[in-house]
């Protein structure tokens, strides 16, 4: 495999790696992000303040990982001519792999404590690219819209089932739910040419 496939997730590798030293956990980023999300949004009390900076942090966790998929994926898929599915397991265990090493590294710093939470969150991250990488953007698009439909007609039923019981107003969801049942019931799923 030329360096052109196996360089970028190797240097990614390298960055994720320098992210778990001390030098950026979080009274860094905190130091880093807090007077930004102060400045951006100045109503947030301290508390809500750091639980935004929790919620960059885990998102932050989520898209190195995912983006360290993407990037096994196509050396594989590319570099080494591998099928599809091919490259997406063994992308999957690399990643997962150095998700495993990430954390046992950070175990080993004065700062930072290692997580499993942390590593669930990076599997997340490596399954949501490798499905799109497999299906196509377009085929993901489709399912995400599917299940969200069906949560919207589901859920808004169930909701005006027990404000009814309730006797809350429900408003506009008299409208919403049977919108997207409606749509649900007429959207057909997109033919994907194998």
């Amino acid at each position: 495999m030329r360096p052109a496939y196996w360089g970028p997730p190797v240097v990614w590798m390298a960055i994720i790696w320098l992210f778990s030293t001390d030098d950026f956990g979080g009274t860094w980023t905190e130091e880093l992000l807090l007077p930004l999300l102060r400045w951006l949004v100045p109503d947030l009390t301290r508390a809500q303040l750091l639980a935004v900076h929790a919620l960059l942090r885990k998102t932050a966790h989520f898209v190195e990982y995912a983006i360290l998929a993407a990037l096994w994926f196509r050396a594989f898929v590319h570099g080494r001519r591998l099928s599809a599915r091919g490259a997406a397991w063994v992308a999957l265990a690399l990643s997962l792999a150095w998700a495993l090493l990430d954390e046992a590294h950070q175990a080993t710093t004065l700062l930072r404590t290692p997580s499993a939470v942390d590593v669930l969150i990076d599997a997340a991250g490596v399954l949501l690219a490798l499905t799109v990488a497999r299906r196509g953007w377009g085929t993901t698009l489709d399912g995400a819209t599917r299940v969200l439909l069906w949560l919207a007609t589901v859920g808004g039923a169930l909701v005006l089932g027990v404000n009814w019981v309730a006797g809350v107003a429900s408003g506009v969801l008299w409208l919403a739910v049977p919108a997207a049942a409606l749509t649900l019931l007429l959207a057909r799923p997109r033919r994907v040419r194998p």
